[in-house]
């Protein structure tokens, strides 16, 4: 199948899924006598599992492991849990940082009358 195809069927740009193939994330798909990239049902399943392992979270770099993984028949399901498990812990301190920036900012929000006057809390916070 085409390029424009594949990018239907997995949400991904053209532009993406040539990136991948050029950085090695999925297998090379077959070229045509005219030049032309040829998709198999394989490239279509590594460039799903991009996609998805992109929406929650993982890197290039992380997808292509996911890949490998996946195509893997010895794989154990305690290296995919493992890699899981790592960006779960890293969203969650992700998550954490994010919260304490929204409190901060809500305190300032709270804090500064936002009037007329000169006089503002949160610029007297940030120059202590």
């Amino acid at each position: 199948m085409n390029i424009g195809t594949v990018s239907k069927r997995t949400g991904l740009s053209s532009k993406s899924i040539r990136l991948y193939e050029e950085k090695g994330i999925i297998s090379a798909p077959i070229r045509s006598e005219s030049g032309y990239r040829e998709y198999s049902s394989k490239n279509v399943q590594e460039l799903s599992l991009i996609a998805r392992a992109k929406n929650a979270g993982f890197s290039l770099l992380e997808c292509k492991e996911l890949v490998q993984l996946a195509q893997n028949p010895n794989r154990k399901s305690s290296e995919v849990k493992s890699k899981t498990k790592e960006k779960l812990d890293e969203i969650q301190m992700k998550i954490d940082e994010l919260t304490e920036i929204k409190n901060q900012l809500e305190n300032w929000v709270s804090a500064c009358p936002g009037n007329a006057d000169s006089q503002c809390p949160i610029i007297d916070d940030l120059t202590k």
